[in-house]
């Protein structure tokens, strides 16, 4: 099933001047309260005033969205002036911005170094979802996800996960105004999912410090149970997710025997279905009310049997768990097609009788390439496409 556009797509494509930082000056996006305090403190803070200045400075960078030390208007003027002589707190730039029919936004983001990546949004009746990339490119490969096809470059670092959230808060317009108390209304960012391009758990340290300033109290302040981070199975951090982060978990599982894993996710030929089930069985957040979901894209004719769907339950007995299952999202060159809709609710029948949730994700944002699965930089298919015209 493909959904067709209601209304046209609309794109705005922002051509920002390129910012070329004074090299001195340290960004303060994307430090962990402990390195916040470390830098002002190199810079000059009396340590006795740190811990308080460190509380300021998160606040008005986290809470209010001011990126100018001068209207930092609690501080005293000269500390000001001296803040901005050594700090500044810069954001990854917007260079373009799609809007599905649907509502969905795609934003293409450009990071140090010239490279960017991908970050969405999606709008529901109930919640606003950020889907948010951990590195520039992938190392996984999985055949199925475009994303894949897109060597892995680098990491993305703290300044630059967080800061994600930080553009799509300030393109829906949710700081606070000047002056004025923090807006109570239904947030529109209200969950976070590492879903976009790239392993998270490849990335831990940086995913790790930039969550924690996404659910910190005096800041951002989303629920631990308002992220989600998905991995295709990296088992030994695992354990660590649980520990150091605290956030829900997703599983990119996909298929129900090694042979059809290794060939559509092939980080299980380094740990297979069995030695991951083991880890999400310890997992130490593991419970009825904090559920593994597991993610199963929809493949036709390759994933999608009655007997797949009860092979899948006999795997995840005993985990409490639900299952999304995702209706494949085509690309071009893609060696796969999506199940029919009649085989997929067949599927999604076997699994919520035996006692499980088995929601069907409805495709959102595949006229402007933003569904589950494709996201790819556009500049990555820019380049490709001028390679291609210069074989040619």
């Amino acid at each position: 099933m493909t959904i067709e556009p209601t209304a046209p797509i609309t794109q705005d494509v922002m051509t920002l001047p390129r910012q070329t930082p004074a090299a001195e000056k340290v960004n303060l996006v994307g430090l962990t309260r402990p390195q916040l305090r470390e830098a002002l403190i190199a810079a000059g803070t009396p340590e006795k005033q740190a811990k308080m200045r460190v509380d300021q400075l998160w606040q008005w960078i986290y809470q209010k969205g001011v990126r100018d030390f001068a209207q930092m208007t609690n501080l005293a003027k000269a500390y000001r002036v001296q803040l901005a002589e050594s700090f500044e707190i810069r954001l990854p730039e917007v260079t373009s911005r799609q809007v599905s029919a649907d509502g969905t936004r795609k934003y293409l983001v450009r990071i140090e170094g010239g490279h960017e990546v991908e970050t969405v949004y999606i709008p529901e009746a109930d919640r606003g979802t950020l889907c948010i990339s951990s590195q520039v490119g992938c190392t996984l490969t999985c055949s199925f996800c475009h994303t894949g096809t897109q060597k892995l470059v680098r990491n993305l670092t703290a300044a630059e996960i967080i800061g994600q959230v930080m553009v799509a808060r300030d393109d829906l317009g949710e700081w606070p105004e000047p002056g004025r108390a923090p807006k109570n209304e239904t947030r529109l960012l209200s969950n976070i999912v590492l879903m976009g391009m790239g392993e998270p758990l490849y990335n831990f340290d940086a995913v790790r410090d930039a969550m924690l300033i996404a659910m910190d109290g005096e800041g951002i302040s989303l629920s631990r149970r308002r992220i989600t981070l998905s991995t295709s199975g990296v088992v030994p951090e695992i354990a660590r997710t649980a520990e150091e982060i605290g956030c829900m978990l997703a599983i990119s599982f996909h298929a129900t025997t090694d042979p059809v894993r290794d060939k559509l996710v092939p980080i299980n030929k380094k740990w297979p279905i069995a030695e991951l089930l083991d880890a999400l069985r310890a997992y130490p957040k593991l419970s009825n009310s904090e559920r593994i979901t597991f993610e199963y894209v929809m493949l036709k004719d390759v994933n999608d049997s009655d007997e797949d769907a009860r092979r899948l339950l006999r795997l995840i007995k005993g985990i409490p768990a639900k299952i999304n299952l995702i209706p494949f999202n085509e690309w071009p060159g893609s060696p796969y097609q999506r199940s029919d809709w009649a085989r997929i609710e067949r599927f999604a029948d076997i699994i919520y009788k035996a006692g499980y949730a088995a929601p069907i994700r409805t495709p959102r944002g595949e006229d402007i390439m933003a569904a589950c699965g494709q996201l790819k930089s556009a500049s990555e298919r820019a380049r490709n496409a001028r390679r291609a015209n210069a074989a040619s």
